[in-house]
């Protein structure tokens, strides 16, 4: 059953993919980033495609993937946990996603809606801190430049915010005190953000220490 644009309003998550059988099919340009992606969260990656590309032709070389050089079956998703259809034939990615409706294998179809159980959004990562951008497949455009805008504003500094949060939030939890009663928006708000930018890791750690402790007497 083809998804209709209602339905491509999702619930957000983040799957955990490391270790898990991954299909691509088609090897072009495209697929390569799919597949790119795949790699860096620790996916085992099979690539279906009748012609290979460049890079998924050094992948395979490396050993980093494992390849099936012909066009795709639905009996190649028999054992697969995802699926992404990275081809320019819409009746190639139809048949992706009917094989992955038929077996409960999720399955997104790069730049092809319609064809999708999910949608990827544009990612921006600072260490653990992940933001992501979606539009529900509308407009993979608007998410990219959506997030070079926010990349921008988005430095270093709040990987470093986030670590001196986790610190605080540790530190409470092993002295048996709630962590949710804390006021975080006002240590946020405070200015420490500022401070961690300037390179004043200690002053901001205080003045962390100060809000929280404040909140909680």
């Amino acid at each position: 059953m083809t998804a209709t644009r209602s339905s491509l309003l999702g619930y957000p998550v983040n799957l955990i993919v490391a270790g898990r059988r991954c299909v691509v099919v088609g090897a072009g340009r495209i697929a390569a980033r799919k597949i790119d992606a795949l790699l860096g969260a620790g996916a085992d990656v099979h690539v279906v495609a009748p012609r290979l590309g460049d890079q998924v032709r050094a992948w395979r070389d490396e050993q980093r993937i494992t390849v099936a050089e012909r066009g795709f079956e639905p009996s190649d998703l028999d054992d697969a946990w995802l699926a992404t259809a990275a081809t320019d034939d819409p009746d190639a990615n139809h048949a992706v996603f009917d094989a992955g409706a038929e077996r409960r294998v999720w399955v997104n179809s790069a730049d092809d809606p319609d064809n999708c159980s999910f949608t990827l959004m544009s990612v921006i990562r600072r260490g653990d801190l992940v933001v992501t951008i979606g539009t529900g497949g509308r407009s993979p455009a608007l998410a990219a430049w959506l997030k070079d805008r926010i990349t921008t504003e988005l430095g270093p500094e709040y990987q470093t915010l986030l670590e001196l949060l986790s610190e605080a939030r540790e530190s409470m939890r092993a002295n048996g005190r709630s962590t949710e009663d804390a006021d975080w928006k006002r240590a946020l708000d405070s200015g420490m953000l500022d401070l961690v930018r300037a390179g004043r890791l200690s002053e901001a750690k205080e003045l962390l220490r100060s809000c929280l402790s404040s909140s909680l007497a």
